[in-house]
Formats: C-alpha cells, structure tokens, sequence
C-alpha cells in the first residue's frame, strides 16, 4: 500500500493548508488572492472571506518590504526569501516580525499562474533571541564588576580603618567627631553595595531539589496581602492544581518570585490589581540530547501599574539602573541570574499607563 499522499486529492491538500503552522497566500496571475489559510488569518489579523479576491497591493498596502518580495515572485518570476526585515502590519495588534518565503506558481505546461507566499512567525524565535542577548550582557556586566568590587574593597577597608583610629584619637566632645562617624557610615554603605555586586558576580552554588512552585506562590502572596493591607490592591492567584514539582534551589526560586511580586505591588502605588498566574507553558519544550522534549511551566505576574515606557525596557536588567526613587537597580539583574541558574528565561512586556508582565519560563525536569 503507498503511504504517501496523492498531490491531487483536494481534500488532503486542504487539510494541510488548514493545520500547517505557517501563513499560506497564494494569488493568480491577475495578483489576486486566491488562497489565505487559518494561519495567515492569525498572522495578519484578518478573516479570509475579508481577503479572498482582493488585490496584494491592497492587502499589502504601505508595507513595501513585503510588496517586494511579491513583486519579485509574481512579476519577476524568481523565488525569494527574507528572514530578517519583515514586519506585518495588522489593524488591531503590533507588527509582526516574519519570515517570509515567495516564489512563483507554474502550470503543467510552464506557463505562471500566479505566486504563492509562505510566511512564519518569528516573534517566539525574536524573544529566545533577546534572552540569549541579556543575559550574555549580563554575564559581562557581572565579570566586569566583580573584578571592581575586588579592587575596590582592599582600599576601602584600609580608609575605614584610618577613619575609627581617628575617631579614637579625638576628644569625644570634637566637632571633627561628626566628619569621622559620616566616613564610617559612608565606607560601610559602599562595602554593602560591593557585597551585592560580589552575590551578583559570585552567587552562592545552587542547591537544587524539588520545588512546589504552588506552595511558594501561595505563601508569597499571603506575606502581601498582609504587607498591603489598608492598600486597595487586590491580588489575584491562579494555580495549575497538575503542574509537578520543579526542579530548582526553593531560596532562590522565592527570592526570585518575592522581588517580581514585591516589584508589581510598588508599580500599582496602592491602589490596583495584580495577578500571578501559574501554568504549564503550550509555547514552548525544553529539548536535551538524548531526552523527550520537556514542557515547561509558565509563572506570571500583571500588574495594572504605571507600566514602563519602551526605551527603559532595553536597561531594567542592567545593573544599577532603576526608575524607583528607592532601590538600588539589582533586582531584576539578580532575578534574571537566577533564572538563567535554573535553565529558564525571562520575559517583560509592558504597556505605558496599563501595567506590565513579567513571565518566568522553567523546564519541569
């Protein structure tokens, strides 16, 4: 019995176009669109009875990278391919970032029918991207100011030194007593800010074992409520009663949770919602040599806070930088380290005057 598919059965080749994870438009020899699958409607936010018999250029109107690549498979008659500088435009949602593959359509006897465009969603592989990004700026950053903290503390010991011997030599009642209790003071808030940046550098080894992620989240969340009382802010959990334990350090997984949860309770300023949301992922597997892919579990937190505006986007995980007019600008650079310690990432998505998400991925095994 042959096993594969005849090309010309229309109802296995619907069924492909119908379940194929990837955009398919194809238009006829007039640049009308002939063929828009249930992929493509999600891509570019548009239903196919709205599409079927438009001309491209009107589907595709302004979007003159996408044009081209048309113009050159239906005009020109050449495959093209670009993996890089494709952005759909969509009438009620962001640009998309796509690849997008189009090449002529020929009939049986070599005449051009028309082109057929292939398109992929890229914006799964653009955030794997951004993570790979921080976090290798991260392990710079964290290189280069471990090797200060060390040059730094040997001095810095030495003047809070000379400071108490003079604080010793003066008179109790000396005006000068003042200048020597401020250098103590100072040197040792500097040696704290080095200690963190050394934690930073240098964190503790991992003790791995298993996790109940639920429990955590649950205790997290009941320290603040308790904390924000006489606050109108209504915290919301919801919890995957199958997610197993993971497997991770339990400090560090709470430390980590705590700063997020803690972050969004300082974002809505006393009054508004946060919710935090537990799940195993449907978007991504984690895959290792040897082993099944592994699913992975989804922790979110939304807050309906101030948001943070897009330029500060690209500098929250850099340390020391910070929009708070209290903290120091570690935490989330700490919270990433141990994220990326337990084999995970980390994503933000924030709107300006709407909130902000910060979605924590961690492989199961």
């Amino acid at each position: 019995m042959n096993s594969t598919f005849p090309p010309s059965d229309p109802a296995l080749a619907a069924l492909v176009f119908e379940n194929i994870d990837r955009g398919v438009i194809a238009i006829d020899r007039d640049g009308r669109v002939t063929l828009f699958n249930p992929a493509a409607e999600g891509y570019l936010d548009r239903a196919a009875r709205h599409v079927l018999g438009r001309h491209y250029t009107e589907l595709f109107a302004g979007q003159d990278a996408l044009l081209y690549l048309v113009k050159a498979a239906h005009q020109d008659g050449r495959s093209i391919t670009d993996d890089e500088s494709v952005f759909l435009q969509r009438p009620k949602a962001p640009p998309l970032p796509v690849s997008v593959y189009a090449t002529p359509i020929f009939s049986k006897h070599g005449e051009q029918d028309g082109a057929v465009l292939v398109v992929r969603d890229l914006s799964r592989v653009r955030e794997l991207e951004e993570t790979l990004r921080r976090a290798d700026q991260l392990a710079m950053l964290t290189t280069l100011a471990a090797g200060l903290a060390h040059e730094i503390k040997n001095p810095l010991g030495g003047i809070k030194g000379a400071a108490q011997l003079l604080a010793m030599e003066l008179q109790k009642d000396s005006s000068l007593q003042e200048y020597t209790r401020v250098m103590i003071k100072e040197t040792e808030r500097i040696n704290g800010i080095i200690e963190e940046l050394m934690d930073l550098g240098k964190p503790r080894p991992a003790i791995m074992g298993e996790v109940n992620l639920a429990r955590i989240l649950g205790d997290i969340v009941l320290l603040q409520k308790e904390a924000a009382r006489g606050q109108a802010i209504d915290f919301t959990l919801s919890l995957d009663p199958s997610i197993p334990p993971v497997h991770g350090d339990e400090s560090l997984l709470t430390r980590l949770f705590l700063n997020l949860i803690k972050n969004a309770g300082e974002a809505v300023d006393g009054s508004g919602r946060i919710d935090i949301e537990c799940k195993i992922s449907a978007e991504y597997h984690m895959t290792t040599p040897g082993n099944k892919p592994s699913p992975l579990v989804v922790v979110r937190v939304r807050d309906t806070g101030c948001g943070i505006p897009q330029e500060d986007l690209e500098r929250i995980f850099t340390p020391y930088y910070t929009t708070k007019t209290k903290g120091n600008g570690l935490g989330l650079a700490i919270c990433q380290k141990i994220v990326e310690d337990h084999r995970g990432f980390l994503k933000v998505t924030s709107t300006p005057g709407e909130g902000t998400e910060i979605s924590v991925w961690l492989p199961l095994r």
